[in-house]
């Protein structure tokens, strides 16, 4: 099949909550696309399956996954491309990979769906011809992507930039923290289920003014910026439902230049950085695009 049908690709923005599948080539050229919710493993990955038999001869050369997590990268383990440690029930152990490549008999690419999004920015959006650069999604969990040397960052594992430590004063904000792991890591704090916990209301329900909106900057702040002193990204991306919050963008802004307090120089931060700190290029499509790109780059290294 790659061989046949070398110039179409298949993307799955495999989420803990809903699956998105597309077929094409870039953002352009999205030839055809199903969603659907997530189940069990078997079923979920088995309508995934079907989607793109379906397409028959015009099938993908290769498929990619931007994957939930958290998951195993590292080709050389006995249980890379499946979801390790994942609180969602049913998920951990699965094998992916594993179940696409038997299936299908393509290629697939895989990743967290964090560095799939930043992959797709980094190609087609807000973050075309910026390296490092860093895509963070603030919703459900809190992840990160890093862009560096025009891939998406490994090492130990991945990047977990959600569950990173940040200044937690509880006389201000006496919310234990919503992590099962760490209680008060970033995600625990400043999720869109955490925000649900904290306050009683869905994040999205909350009115402009709300003290809810200073605080979730100020936490988003502390990671953006230990991300400027760390990886010292050309820009930062911002997605994910919380974001959506009124005035959010300007808060966070105005904090991570505050913790900054000058000591980074670049005009980027001290003169524009309502063009550091932005929105997704591609709106909503970072993800499955980002998957795209993987399947792009899984027949490259399979050829």
């Amino acid at each position: 099949m790659a061989a046949e049908h070398a110039g179409l690709y298949g993307g799955i923005e495999a989420g803990g909550t809903k699956f998105v599948c597309c077929l094409g080539t870039g953002p352009d050229d999205l030839r055809a696309e199903v969603r659907f919710p997530t189940t069990t493993p078997e079923e979920t990955l088995g309508r995934a399956v079907a989607f793109f038999r379906a397409a028959g001869a015009a099938g993908p050369a290769s498929i990619g996954v931007a994957c939930f997590g958290p998951v195993d990268l590292d080709p050389a383990s006995a249980t890379y491309g499946h979801i390790t440690t994942t609180p969602k029930p049913g998920w951990a152990g699965t094998d992916v990979v594993g179940f696409l490549r038997s299936a299908l008999d393509v290629p697939v690419g895989f990743d967290t769906d964090v560095n799939g999004a930043a992959l797709g920015e980094a190609r087609w959006g807000a973050g075309r011809g910026l390296d490092p650069f860093v895509y963070l999604t603030v919703g459900t969990g809190i992840g990160g992507g890093a862009i560096v040397n025009g891939a998406p960052l490994h090492g130990l594992v991945h990047p977990e930039m959600g569950h990173v430590r940040v200044r937690h004063d509880r006389g201000l904000d006496p919310f234990p923290g919503g992590c099962p792991f760490h209680g008060d890591c970033l995600e625990g704090l400043a999720s869109g289920p955490a925000m649900a916990q904290r306050w009683g209301a869905p994040a999205q329900t909350l009115p402009a003014g709300h003290p809810a909106w200073e605080l979730e900057a100020s936490y988003l702040a502390e990671l953006l910026a230990g991300l400027v002193c760390t990886l010292s990204p050309r820009r930062i991306v911002l997605g994910g439902g919380v974001m959506a919050g009124p005035g959010l963008f300007g808060m966070i802004r105005r904090r991570t230049r505050e913790l900054l307090a000058g000591y980074v120089s670049s005009p980027a931060v001290t003169d524009r950085i309502d063009d550091y700190i932005v929105p997704p290029g591609l709106g909503g499509r970072s993800g499955r695009l980002g998957a795209l790109a993987l399947a792009q780059a899984a027949v490259t290294s399979a050829g």
